[in-house]
This record gives C-alpha cells, structure tokens and sequence, in this order.
C-alpha cells in the first residue's frame, strides 16, 4: 500500500463488523474513484444531499456505524475524512462498513481540506491523493483491509480505559441528575396519554428500518405512542407513520418533518425540545422560527434517555425501543461522555423496557381476517363473472359438481 506524505495529513483509521446488507457487488479498485464533491463537518447533514457517486468530504473522527451505514445507503462513491477514521480510543463500527461495501476511504488528510474543496467540485482520488483536475488537494492515508484489521487490534487494547472513563462519568451523571433520573423532576407535561400504554421510541441508529419493518403488525394491532427522537421523527415520517410525540435538540429533524408535524390532529404532535442543564438549547430558535409551540426539558443525557424517561415516568405500560443505543460496544462507538447516561437509564426503566426485535419475534407478520375476507371474496366475484360470461365454463364446473357428488354417493 502506497503511504503519501503528509500534504494536508499523516496517519491512519480503521473498525470492526458491517452489515451483509450494506454489501457492494462489485467493490471500487485501489486506483481511481471520483465525482462531485459534498463537503460538511458534520456527517449527518451532509448524506442528505449526497447523489450516488459523490465523493463525501468530512471531518468525522472516529467514523461511526450509524454514519456509515448512512453513507453506504445514499450511494457514497468515496469518503475522505479530515480527521483518522480510527483514533485508536475505541474500536469503532464505521471504516469496516465502508470497507466491506467496496468504498474507498481516504483519512487523515488534515482540516484544511475543508476549505480546498467547495461542493459540487469535480474530484478524483488515486490512491492515498485527492486531485481536481491536476491540481493536488490533499494526501492521506488509503485504508484497506489489512490497516483496518491492525488499527482495530490496537484500539481494542484502549477498550480497558476507555471503560474507566465511561465508569467515572456514568457515576458523575447519577449525582447530577438523581432528581430526574428517579424522580423525574422537570419532565414536562404533554397532551397525549402515555399511562397504562405501550410507547414505541424510534431513534435513527443502528438497524431502524429493519426494526421499523418488522413490527408493522405490532404497531397496527396495538396502536402504541410513537415517539421520535430528533431523527427518529423523520424515520417514522418515512415509514408512513405520525409521530405522537417527537423529542430532541432539533438538530437532526428535517424542516420538512417539522412542517408536517404542524397540520391539525385531533390531538396534536407534542414536541419536547432538550436543553442543555444550563438552559442553552440551539434547536429554540428553529422553532421558534417555524412558529411551532413546544415544552422543555434540562437534561445532561441524550434525547434518547429523556424520551425513556418521559414514558417511565408517565407510567407506559411497555417502552419499546428501536435504533436505539444497547450495549457497551455500541456506548463506546458513539464516542460521547453523555452516552454514561443512556446505561443508566437504561437500567432505571429496565423492568418495562424491550428492544424491537425482541416485539418482532412476539408480533409476527400476519394477515388479518379482514384481508382473507377481502381476497376470498374478490376470487368469488372473480367466478361469478367469468360464470356469467362463458358458457363453456359454466358446462366444466357443473359436470366437475356432479363428478364430485357421484363420488360422495358411491362412497357413502
């Protein structure tokens, strides 16, 4: 593997496991890939606009599963990352996904890149160099494989610390937040019922439209509360569901799921923006903006935590989690102090809280009795026209009666 010298970099990044789904049939070569350029610091806003075949432009340390996967379904026909796709804190999901889905990743080639390249600029890379034109933009390292397989043994040696930290902050949540966390102290109050109901919180990560489809008949049988976390709103949006309630920092949910969510219902959408303890809270303004009334909450932990709590609190009789954060692998790819908070939360709600795919395997996909009624009588009326309209049948179908009553007789 050629290793450039550092034109806007040095380094190197990699991760662990992918999803078969997410698979490329016919992985890109180490030499050329190229196409217009989408540039963004934050991943999350840049895959909206990404066409296939667009070369993603980011500064992403430490390339995320969820990330990933989002550049993988939009089409991406190469990244290159400002920043090491792997620091070698933790070893995280997203450089394997790219890799396994045959898209050349490009990182550490230095921040400057961001101000080099412009969206929708024509560029290519060869090899470990990103080029528009002749011109020279960065120089990076190429990750394949074999560095990612190596990077990611080095990174789970981190794992021990990285747990320590986790461990301390986890602690350090529990005594700032006792109150909300076992009282719910400042929960705010909203205007749909959640108390003796199943309440279904969709969270835009890991695996949510594989959850989302699988427990269409739970949500058509049961009819829980639908409850979307920032993004999450948009996902139920696309799945052709209406969020009851939508919480988060509004830095994830589209302006288009925030104009929906305005039309009348009988009992509208309650949204619940999440603040910083201190009262910041960025995403006000964009309400305020949109003119779309809303309650608060003060919280250290994640939207996903407040939502928890919010129907444990509010007495759900079952929280049904979807995309959401479960193990410590998962923590730790996340890459954030706050997700200390998510562990404990999860173990405050834990007697009425179960994953998607666990509801899934209890609320198999089946058909209604509706639907068999429907399907038996348009084959009915089916036969009835073609009765009516073909004499030749009409013959068949009475000769083919009259065999079958002979044969009841004769052996009656």
């Amino acid at each position: 593997m050629t290793r450039g010298t550092a034109g806007t970099v040095p380094g190197r990044g990699r991760d662990a496991l992918a999803s078969k789904l997410l698979r490329r049939r016919s992985p890109r070569s180490r030499g050329l890939a190229g196409g217009r350029a989408r540039v963004d610091r934050r991943t999350k806003d840049l895959v909206s606009r990404i066409q296939p075949g667009d070369v993603a432009v980011i500064d992403h340390e430490d390339l995320d599963r969820v990330a990933a996967e989002a550049l993988v379904r939009a089409g991406v026909g190469a990244v290159v990352n400002a920043a090491p796709s792997i620091s070698g804190r933790y070893p995280n999901l997203g450089p394997k996904i790219l890799e396994e889905a045959g898209i050349p990743l490009v990182d550490q080639v230095g921040p400057l890149v961001l101000q080099k390249v412009r969206e929708g600029d024509a560029v290519r890379l060869e090899d470990d160099r990103l080029f528009a034109g002749d011109r020279l933009l960065a120089v990076g390292v190429r990750q394949d494989r074999a560095s990612i397989v190596r990077d990611m043994e080095s990174a789970r040696e981190a794992v021990d610390e990285r747990f320590e930290g986790f461990a301390r902050n986890t602690l350090e949540y529990m005594r700032e937040e006792r109150d909300l966390l076992f009282g719910g102290a400042g929960l705010p109050e909203i205007r749909h019922s959640l108390a003796g109901r199943h309440v279904l919180v969709v969270v835009r990560g890991y695996g949510y439209r594989d959850d989302l489809a699988a427990l269409r008949s739970y949500i058509r049988d049961v009819k829980p509360v639908l409850v979307g976390v920032d993004g999450g709103a948009d996902a139920l949006l696309d799945a052709g569901y209406q969020p009851d309630v939508v919480v988060g920092d509004m830095d994830s949910i589209s302006d288009r799921a925030l104009e929906l969510l305005r039309r009348p219902r009988r009992v509208p959408t309650d949204i619940v923006l999440h603040a910083y303890p201190d009262g910041r809270a960025p995403g006000r303004a964009r309400l305020d903006r949109l003119g779309i009334q809303h309650v608060e909450v003060r919280s250290a932990g994640t939207s996903e935590d407040v939502a928890f709590l919010l129907a444990h609190e509010r007495r759900a009789e079952l929280i049904v989690a979807v995309g959401t954060h479960g193990n410590l692998r998962e923590f730790l790819d996340k890459g954030r102090p706050g997700m200390s908070s998510t562990f404990l939360v999860r173990l405050r709600v834990g007697e009425i809280l179960m994953d998607a795919k666990g509801v899934a395997r209890l609320y198999p996909s089946r058909a209604r009795t509706r639907d068999v009624v429907l399907l038996v009588g348009a084959v009915l009326v089916v036969l009835g026209l073609m009765w009516s309209a073909s004499p030749g049948l009409r013959l068949y179908l009475v000769q083919t009666l009259d065999g079958f009553v002979e044969w009841v007789r004769s052996i009656a």
